[in-house]
């Protein structure tokens, strides 16, 4: 019986074996571009464009360097690539990954685990600053909910704790064509990957 294939072929060139991934495999520009074009809240947003996940992984790296000025570089980029396997196995909202159960988890990790060996940083991000970045996912959730996914800000607060309003005064959800949400994807990541 022949084995079913677990392997994609990016736009670089790259095979990724998603039940065994490497860091050679990967590439930021294969990354940023899947993102741009996987849509947040299964696409149920308003506007024009969908919100990309790209998108959302700038705003994530923000509000991380909002909440956390002090934390390091290597840190930042985490936030930013908190999202980055779902540029190949996509954006499942919370309840379809209840259903589906532990193997998504099992292989977000391992892609995870590349992704991070791949831009230098260690493989298993410490709990801390995982509770931290995640801090940072939940705001942004808050936002997206309120501001284009069609939830009250009293729907928002129940299901993702009441925000600091000096903390999201000013921030804003972008709408933009995928091309602009990966150029603004690899453009904070050669700033962070400069500054480490």
């Amino acid at each position: 019986m022949a084995q079913t294939r677990a392997w994609q072929r990016m736009l670089s060139g790259r095979r990724l074996d998603l039940l065994d991934p490497t860091p050679i495999d990967i590439e930021i520009e294969d990354i940023a571009h899947g993102l741009a074009f996987v849509a947040r809240w299964n696409g149920q947003t308003r506007g024009d464009f969908a919100y990309s996940v790209a998108e959302h992984s700038v705003l994530v790296e923000e509000i991380f360097r909002k909440l956390y000025p002090s934390e390091p570089i290597k840190w930042q980029l985490a936030a930013l690539l908190h999202d980055a396997p779902e540029y190949v196995i996509g954006d499942m909202i919370s309840p379809v990954k209840a259903a589906v159960g532990p193997n998504y988890g099992e292989l977000d990790e391992r892609l995870t685990a590349a992704i991070h060996i791949r831009f230098g940083l260690p493989a298993k991000i410490p709990v801390a600053i995982k509770k931290k970045i995640k801090q940072a996912d939940k705001v942004s959730a808050w936002l997206e909910a309120t501001q284009i996914a069609g939830f009250s800000v009293e729907e928002g607060n129940k299901i993702f704790g009441k925000m600091n309003p000096d903390l999201v005064r000013d921030l804003r959800i972008h709408l933009r064509p995928p091309i602009y949400a990966r150029t603004a994807f690899t453009a904070r990541h050669a700033e962070l990957m400069a500054a480490l």
